[in-house]
C-alpha cells in the first residue's frame, strides 16, 4: 500500500487509531452521565491553550491538555459547589475558550486565524513526531483509567448516591473523569479537530447501544466501531483529499444509521419472542365460577 510509504501518514494512522480508542472509551461514561456535551465545552476550551502555545512557543498539545484540564475541573466545581447551572458553566467553557484562542494566536508573532485550522479541524499532514509521541502518552492515561477504573466509573456515572453509599470517592472519581475526557480531547485534536471530536466520543457509543444494552460489550463495540471510523476516514481523506474530521464524524453518523436499521428489526423479533415464550394473558384460562343456583358460570 503506497499510503504507508509516507511518514506523514505512517504517523496521521498511528494517531487516528489511538484516537479511536479512546474517544469512545470515554465517551461511553459521558453517555451514562448525561453529559454528552462536555467534549463540546472542553474542545472549545482547548482553542485557549492552543492559542497560548503559539504565544509561549511551547508545544501547542502539551498546552492544550493543561487548559482544556484546568477547564474540565473548574466545571466540576462550579456544578458541586456554584448555584450556575451545568449547562451555563459549559455555555461560559464555549464562549469563553473560543474567545481566548482566537486573542492569543493573533497576539502570537506571525499568528492567525489561519494557523487554528488544523487545530479546529483536524489535518494529517502536520501529525508531527512530538505530536504521536504526545498522543501516545497521553492515550496511555486514558487507556489506564478508563479500563483500570471501569467498575468504579461506571458505578459513579450510574448512580452518585449508591455509589457514596457504597463507599466510592465519587467527588475524585467525577474530576478523574473529567480529566480524562479534557485528555481525550488533546488526543483527538489533530486527527479529528476540536470541533468535532465530541461526535467520537458519543456517537460511536449510542450506535454500540443499539446492540447491546450490556456495558462490557457496548465498550467493545464502540471502541471498534471508533478504530473502524478513524482509519477508514484518515484513508479515505488522503485519496480522495477531504478533510479528515469531517470524513470520520459522516462515517461514525453512517455507522449509527446502519446498525440502528440493523438493530430494529432484531429488537422486534426479541420482543416478539419474549412475548410468546411468556404466553398470552387473553389465552389463560379463566376459573369457573358457580351462581346461587349452583350453575356453572364464567
Amino acid at each position: 500500500m503506497d499510503i504507508l510509504d509516507y511518514a506523514f501518514m505512517q504517523r496521521a494512522l498511528l494517531a487516528a487509531v489511538l484516537v479511536g480508542i479512546t474517544a469512545p472509551a470515554v465517551g461511553i461514561y459521558l453517555v451514562q452521565r448525561r453529559q454528552a456535551l462536555m467534549g463540546d465545552g472542553i474542545g472549545h476550551v482547548a482553542m485557549t491553550g492552543v492559542g497560548l502555545g503559539f504565544l509561549l512557543s511551547w508545544s501547542p498539545i502539551w498546552m492544550a491538555t493543561l487548559v482544556s484540564v484546568v477547564g474540565a475541573v473548574l466545571m466540576e466545581l462550579i456544578r458541586w459547589y456554584g448555584r450556575t447551572r451545568g449547562d451555563i458553566a459549559l455555555a461560559m467553557l464555549f464562549y469563553g475558550g473560543m474567545a481566548g484562542g482566537v486573542m492569543f494566536i493573533n497576539l502570537a508573532p506571525g499568528g492567525s486565524n489561519a494557523n487554528l485550522t488544523s487545530y479546529l479541524f483536524g489535518s494529517l499532514s502536520t501529525v508531527s513526531e512530538s505530536d504521536v509521541t504526545a498522543i501516545c502518552l497521553l492515550a496511555a492515561f486514558v487507556v489506564l483509567v478508563t479500563l483500570g477504573l471501569r467498575r468504579q466509573l461506571f458505578a459513579v456515572s450510574q448512580d452518585e448516591e449508591f455509589a457514596r453509599v457504597t463507599g466510592l470517592p465519587v467527588r475524585a472519581l467525577n474530576l478523574l473523569t473529567a480529566v480524562t475526557a479534557a485528555v481525550t480531547v488533546t488526543v483527538a485534536m489533530r486527527v479529528v479537530g476540536l470541533l468535532l471530536v465530541s461526535a467520537l466520543m458519543v456517537v460511536p457509543v449510542a450506535a454500540a447501544q443499539q446492540l447491546s444494552r450490556s456495558f462490557a460489550a457496548t465498550f467493545a463495540i464502540a471502541v471498534a466501531i471508533g478504530i473502524s471510523v478513524t482509519i477508514g476516514g484518515t484513508v479515505t481523506s488522503y485519496y480522495q483529499d477531504v478533510p479528515p474530521g469531517a470524513t470520520i464524524v459522516l462515517l461514525t453518523i453512517g455507522a449509527f444509521i446502519a446498525l440502528t436499521a440493523l438493530a430494529t428489526p432484531l429488537n422486534r423479533r426479541r420482543a416478539r419472542a419474549m412475548a410468546q415464550s411468556a404466553g398470552d394473558p387473553a389465552e389463560c384460562p379463566i376459573p369457573a365460577t358457580r351462581d346461587s343456583s349452583g350453575k356453572v358460570g364464567v
